[in-house]
């Protein structure tokens, strides 16, 4: 059982040697894909070494079990301890998304319900920013349109996690499964006859290309500026600092309008269009990331919901995977984390299932 692993150890030994020469570190994009691929095996390694240890433990205690029936008993909570072992193991063998290890990029759009729908969106963003904390992260407005009433339009927040996480636990690992729309019903602050509206707002989740993941011809570029418009301070509306940036092969749009600087807009519209990028490409090169991308918002309407927020009930339910509870307002305070384990625990189901067919 598992033999396959004895080469996973020796990769992972391999390349805790590599890593410790000066000469990998010359090179960013391969030190980075060292370092994310030892910390994969390191987890992988640990367990098996774990799996193996408590085989040694409950072997040597069900000798002494012979002659004293105490051990006996330990022996089988040790049998125990290595089947979790093992199922951890199992756990950690199956293939993940290439983008698993990366951080996350987050388009937060209003869509039906118009004011509402925007103040929602800006419940969304909230939510994502608490959880980022209560996980260490930290996020980073790169773009963001207001609506009159403080909501938003449109947000893009990038996430970002610290050191090299554990496998599964970088920020698009987790984030991924909040593509799609979400619906919310409640009592809009424009509602003077109390009556629960139903808007939607938009979630696109995109892994964070780096510059060396992503090549862009300065000649495949048009870059258009124009004078900032919303609230803003100092500067805002009165230079013409906002960027949009055209990739002329694919069509790509984005816009940035945040920073006082041209230069800054500039950088932040390239950090979001290397993303989209990446994201294409994944798309075209993996049919399985395909599908999962097919699942995240193109329009944004109700009928393609992945998740309801009802305030009147405190009710959250995930629609993929049929997780439901009365605990809304504290997932919206940033307690993220059940629903998402429900998704991960769907997906891992689902590519379980896929290796034993």
């Amino acid at each position: 059982m598992f033999e396959a692993v004895e080469t996973l150890v020796a990769e992972h030994a391999a390349l805790e040697t590599r890593l410790a020469q000066p000469e990998t570190h010359a090179d960013q994009r391969l030190a980075r894909q060292l370092n994310q691929r030892y910390a994969e095996l390191t987890a992988v390694v640990t367990a098996y070494h774990q799996w193996q240890q408590l085989g040694d433990d409950a072997e040597a205690a069900r000798e002494l079990g012979a002659e004293d029936p105490a051990f006996a008993a330990e022996a089988e909570a040790l049998e125990a301890r290595r089947e979790e072992a093992a199922d951890r193991l199992r756990t950690l063998l199956v293939p993940r998304d290439p983008s698993d290890s990366k951080d996350a990029i987050l388009e937060v759009k209003s869509g039906e319900g118009g004011e509402e729908s925007a103040l929602f969106a800006g419940d969304l963003l909230r939510m994502y920013t608490r959880y980022a904390e209560r996980r260490g992260w930290r996020t980073e407005i790169l773009d963001a349109t207001e609506s009159d009433l403080g909501g938003y339009k449109s947000v893009t927040v990038a996430v970002k996690a610290k050191g090299t996480p554990e496998p599964g636990e970088a920020p698009f690992a987790l984030l991924k499964f909040e593509g799609g729309v979400h619906r919310v019903q409640r009592v809009p602050v424009t509602e003077s006859q109390g009556r629960i509206h139903t808007s939607a707002a938009g979630v696109l989740v995109m892994p964070e290309a780096e510059p060396v993941d992503v090549s862009i011809d300065e000649a495949d570029l048009r870059v258009d500026v124009f004078r900032s418009s919303g609230p803003g301070g100092q500067s805002v509306n009165t230079t013409d600092s906002a960027v949009r940036i055209t990739h002329l092969p694919t069509g790509i749009v984005v816009s940035c309008q945040n920073e006082k600087s041209q230069l800054q807009n500039r950088e932040q519209a390239l950090r979001i269009l290397r993303s989209r990028l990446l994201a294409a490409a994944q798309e075209a090169a993996d049919a399985e990331a395909s599908e999962a991308r097919r699942s995240q918002v193109r329009t944004v309407d109700r009928s393609e919901r992945i998740r309801t927020y009802n305030f009147p009930e405190n009710r959250i339910s995930d629609h993929r995977t049929g997780y439901k509870a009365h605990h809304l307002d504290q997932v919206l305070d940033g307690d993220l984390q059940p629903v998402l384990d429900s998704c991960v625990e769907a997906d891992l189901a689902a590519r379980l299932e896929a290796l034993e067919s």
